[in-house]
């Protein structure tokens, strides 16, 4: 398996440092507000890592936080907590908002069908393991303190900047042509960040006792702590956004390897972003969907699955509910497509020459899943098994064990895809109503009762969207 490695800025071939066992972390949400359709975009493209390494062969232990603290409004040094600002929006505690939109996002991930992480440790209750970390960093002489909170010095750790592929003045003179926030008074450097935030006197909520003054953590702090702690000190893969690039995970990066000593991750994976129209996501241009909004407007959550997965995770994608529409009705016909292989009864061998289509197209799939996670080119080799395997059906040469090999080949593709596949094959069987009717209508056209028969036929296609043909072996059934 290849894939680009943002640390080193190409494909590189995965090696996992222990055989057979994968360390992955993924940057979770900060929960005071529902995940929108971007943030889905990420965690589903991370999931398509995570099946991807388990159909390799790895065992997989996956870790994805919760921040619920410490992560401020604009990801500034200073400034409000962002689930305190809403709390007192929602004239709710802090603690409730964060399980309200915690909750939400746990049911977002189920309803698109992501493989649940093995762990997710929330910042507030990891405390501890943040205070060492700081503590280390403290006494190797990396922080300084200002009235805001304590600060790592970034010009201390020689490799700083290294993920972006710019030098420590490079990336300070970049953020500081960005910068469009007000920084913390007395910073040595732009890219300075806080470890620790001093709290205000009349804030009770989300804050501890420190031996630096009473406060919380600074959201940098919280991942490599809480990552460390369930995956060790050096572990295989993180990922997360393209902007955490710059800041987050630089910061991470610093402060870990400046901690431990030791490499802190071998390879760094970051899903571009998803624009809307064409536009970047904001509320103010009322272009931000949640996958609420998206069931709402009547797709289901696979359909937005499937969307996303159509393009590369490296490549800006662009939502439009026309392209949505689209890969609804292409993910329909998928499933009619299963639907009607596993209605074939037909005897007889499989056919040798298709035997060998099928496995050409399997091949394909996973050479492409396996170089770089490319999806589009992945998609590509299903639907040649599904073009080659519907013109077969057409001029009725598909066996009941050649349509059985390519059902299994395509649940085999599922496990990567997760579009619940067998899922349509159990529940989408032949109705009960519509088996009583067909034999109704055999009835009728036995009694030659034809205007009868041609009556109920017209009757199954209208309500329930099934097609039934005479033929030679008997009837047959596909939806439409």
């Amino acid at each position: 398996m290849r894939i680009y490695n943002t640390l080193g800025r190409k494909v590189q071939t995965f090696r996992s440092i222990k055989k057979g066992s994968v360390g992955l972390y993924t940057c979770g949400p900060t929960v005071y507000w529902f995940a929108h359709i971007g943030n889905m975009r990420t965690y589903i493209q991370e999931d398509i890592l995570k099946r991807t390494l388990i159909h390799n062969g790895y065992n997989v232990k996956h870790v994805m936080n919760i921040t619920d603290v410490g992560h401020l409004v604009g990801d500034a040094s200073i400034g409000e907590d962002k689930i305190k600002l809403e709390a007192k929006k929602e004239h709710k505690s802090a603690y409730d908002v964060a399980r309200f939109y915690e909750n939400a996002f746990v049911k977002d991930l189920k309803r698109l069908n992501v493989i649940m992480p093995d762990v997710m440790p929330r910042a507030t209750e990891h405390i501890k393991e943040m205070l060492e970390l700081i503590k280390k960093l403290d006494e190797k002489g990396y922080l300084y303190k200002v009235s805001t909170g304590i600060y790592y010095d970034t010009s201390k750790f020689k490799r700083y900047g290294e993920l972006t592929g710019m030098s420590f003045e490079q990336l300070n003179k970049y953020l500081k042509a960005g910068a469009r926030v007000e920084r913390a008074a007395g910073l040595r450097n732009i890219t300075d960040f806080a470890v620790w935030r001093f709290a205000k006197e009349e804030e009770k909520e989300m804050v501890w006792d420190s031996e630096w003054g009473r406060g919380f953590p600074g959201w940098h702090i919280e991942c490599s702590a809480m990552s460390m702690k369930y995956l060790g000190e050096h572990f295989d893969i993180h990922c997360g956004g393209i902007d955490h690039i710059p800041i987050h995970h630089t910061n991470e990066i610093a402060q870990s390897e400046a901690a431990t000593g030791k490499k802190f991750v071998n390879y760094w994976v970051h899903i571009a972003f998803l624009t809307v129209n064409g536009m970047k996501m904001a509320k103010s241009l009322g272009n931000v969907y949640t996958v609420q909004d998206i069931v709402d407007k009547g797709y289901s959550p696979i359909a937005l699955r499937f969307f996303l997965l159509s393009s590369h995770y490296r490549s800006q994608q662009n939502f439009t509910f026309e392209a949505l529409d689209n890969s609804a009705k292409t993910l329909n016909s998928i499933y009619n497509f299963l639907r009607n292989l596993n209605a074939i009864k037909r005897g007889g061998e499989e056919d040798k020459e298709a035997a060998q289509e099928l496995k050409k197209c399997r091949k394909e799939f996973f050479d492409e899943m396996n170089n770089d996670l490319n999806t589009p080119g992945a998609l590509k080799g299903m639907h040649a098994l599904i073009s080659y395997e519907n013109r077969r059906i057409g001029e009725d040469k598909v066996t009941a064990s050649e349509a059985k090999h390519a059902i299994e080949i395509m649940l085999d593709f599922d496990s990567i895809l997760g579009l619940e596949f067998r899922r349509e094959l159990e529940e989408k069987k032949l109705p009960e109503e519509v088996a009583k009717l067909i034999e109704e209508r055999e009835a009728a056209r036995k009694e030659r009762n034809f205007e009868k028969a041609d009556s109920i036929r017209k009757e199954i296609e209208e309500k329930y969207n099934i097609i039934i043909e005479d033929t030679k072996e008997g009837v047959k059934w596909h939806y439409k």
